[in-house]
């Protein structure tokens, strides 16, 4: 079975050193340690690798150091966490004794505002009902027409390829996923300003990850050319929503049908709605995060099918039992199990979101370890898919363990887990399966000659380098 990863970045368990107690002494400016970790030096002289490529760092010092690190960092102490039963313990045992005020969301922040992906515990807790009709069975069930218009514009656009061409599925998904969220959240076509907007979100997006890698950034109002970069970029996302709320609120829905209604007419418990700058930051956020986890997911699907055409043709076999070349319904859903182990072995194997961090509100044990209040928590979903103790060969693409119910779900989490596990689940699941199935049912993808698995880049999401060039072949 091929690999995964074209670069392996995890060592068999027995290659990991046995966790240990912190050397004697060791303390950062009197913050004592609690953990084993790399010493004040040795992350100095790794800093440009951090910088490089943040997720091998981590996968780096998890193979040296055991389940739980502490960084030399003092303010705040800061652990990597890829214990199973402490990972679970700050997200759904003890998850209300860790916030989101970190680094991390922080600069996501500058994207996204306050909306309901970075928000704190506290304002989480208002917008959270507000949001949630809008994912209620209902929303999904309408969500099938909109990902069958985003799979008929892809079928049109690889149809009138000569043969043997090849076409950047990374970005026909992101297109893809982008019109499914305009459509079924907000009721506005976005297809024709999809690239721009695409490259918007991707721009910005690219300034929160560099902002996030270094110590010291300059302040907004600073005409450096990451300011000016991110600020355009801003500015595009700002006014295509602003264009969707003044055309809605100029013939206003009597009856909510999307997300952008819902937002428009609700109230919290005090009777006040909200402003146009806190509908700005919803709406923004599931434009970013609506569309890119998803298209980023359906990609590594796409190179991991690509890399193993036994699993493709399985699944094009299923497609052809279940849809025949119809159009999807949402009774379909449940009637593709290849497809759906398929998108899970996928999430499992190249989580768009690979780095989750929180910030411990009180002291507590996780791994054996002690965490004091305050401190930073560091995990990644992507460590802890591929743990050995929980996942067996856990490099391998097999979909077949999400089949046969040897899947340890409690460690399983693409979506986070516990009370702020991603609102959008169920809608990236159905439009993912429902895209995987019908796109297999037309299209056959391979790696043009001499191409292999793309080299993950660790950006806000798990992202390929150079795109994913593949060859496509029309099955009818």
């Amino acid at each position: 079975m091929p690999t995964a990863t074209s670069d392996d970045t995890s060592r068999p368990m027995s290659e990991h050193r046995p966790a240990s107690d912190p050397e004697p002494g060791r303390a950062f400016l009197g913050t004592p340690a609690t953990a084993p970790g790399p010493l004040g030096p040795q992350m100095l002289r790794a800093f440009s690798a951090i910088r490089a490529n943040p997720l091998e760092y981590l996968s780096t010092v998890w193979q040296e150091y055991g389940d739980v690190v502490q960084f030399p960092i003092p303010r705040p102490p800061s652990y990597l966490v890829n214990d199973p039963d402490g990972v679970r313990r700050v997200l759904v045992g003890n998850g209300r004794a860790y916030g989101k005020s970190t680094i991390q969301y922080r600069s996501l922040s500058l994207v996204t505002g306050e909306g309901l992906l970075v928000a704190d515990t506290e304002p989480w807790r208002r917008q959270r009902p507000l949001v949630q009709p809008a994912f209620h069975h209902e929303t999904l069930d309408h969500l099938v027409g909109h990902v069958d218009t985003a799979v008929q514009r892809i079928f049109a656009d690889w149809e009138g390829l000569p043969p043997g061409a090849a076409v950047d599925v990374d970005a026909a998904m992101m297109h893809g996923a982008l019109e499914v969220v305009g459509h079924a959240l907000f009721g506005t076509d976005l297809s024709a300003d999809a690239a721009r907007l695409a490259t918007a979100t991707l721009a910005a997006l690219d300034v929160v990850v560099a902002r996030a890698r270094v110590p010291v950034t300059p302040p907004g109002w600073v005409p450096t050319p990451a300011n000016r970069k991110l600020q355009g970029a801003v500015r595009e996302l700002d006014d295509a929503v602003r264009r969707m709320m003044t055309a809605r609120r100029r013939e206003p829905a009597e009856v909510p049908k999307d997300m952008l209604d819902l937002l428009l007419a609700s109230h919290d418990d005090t009777g006040a709605g909200l402003t146009s700058s806190e509908v700005r930051d919803q709406v923004v956020t599931f434009i970013v995060a609506g569309h890119e986890t998803v298209a980023s997911a359906l990609t590594w699907a796409w190179a991991l099918l690509g890399a193993n055409p036994q699993v493709q043709r399985d699944l094009q076999d299923e497609s052809d039992s279940v849809l025949g070349g119809r159009p999807a319904t949402f009774s379909d859903y449940g009637r593709l199990p290849l497809a759906r182990a398929v998108f899970d072995e996928s999430l499992r194997l190249y989580p768009p979101a690979w780095l989750i961090t929180r910030r411990s509100r009180e002291a507590d044990v996780l791994g054996g370890r002690e965490i004091p209040a305050g401190s930073l928590i560091i995990l990644s979903p992507w460590l802890l898919h591929r743990h050995p103790a929980v996942w067996a060969d856990p490099e391998s693409f097999t979909p077949d363990r999400f089949l046969s119910g040897r899947a340890d779900r409690t460690a399983f989490i693409p979506f986070g887990a516990g009370l702020r596990q991603c609102i959008g689940k169920d809608f990236a699941y159905v439009e993912g399966v429902l895209m995987l199935s019908s796109i297999a049912g037309r299209f056959h993808l391979s790696f043009p000659e001499g191409g292999r698995l793309p080299r993950a880049e660790p950006l806000v999401t798990v992202r390929p380098v150079g795109g994913l060039p593949m060859l496509v072949t029309n099955r009818t």
